[in-house]
């Protein structure tokens, strides 16, 4: 269940800076700015992008504005785009979908 997010990665004229377009806004109108997972205090969609994000080894910063991401990282930003794609992913292969029985 859930909606995969259309990512492109977009080219930067900054070496370390990694910047996603995507198809649908995740902060509305506001900047949302992460120094570390720690900042990600929330569970707002922004906030969860952040803390996956940070899991990629020299993630140094994270920055949304609607439905541009920008990352800067000393790492490599292999496998991000796919995490971007998954953000909105409930249900996974292997992941039981709750029926009403679990309601009741």
């Amino acid at each position: 269940m859930g909606q995969p997010v259309t990512v492109v990665q977009k080219a930067s004229s900054n070496p370390g800076v990694v910047r996603f377009e995507i198809n649908r806004s995740i902060t509305g109108m506001s900047h949302e700015r992460y120094a570390s997972a720690d900042d990600a205090v929330s569970d707002r969609p922004p906030d969860e992008l952040a803390r996956r994000i940070f899991a990629f080894d020299g993630v140094e910063r994270v920055h949304v504005n609607s439905n541009v991401i920008t990352i800067d990282t000393r790492g490599s930003a292999d496998g991000m785009q796919k995490v971007i794609e998954d953000l909105f992913l409930h249900y996974r292969p292997g992941v039981r979908v709750p029926t009403e029985a679990d309601f009741a």
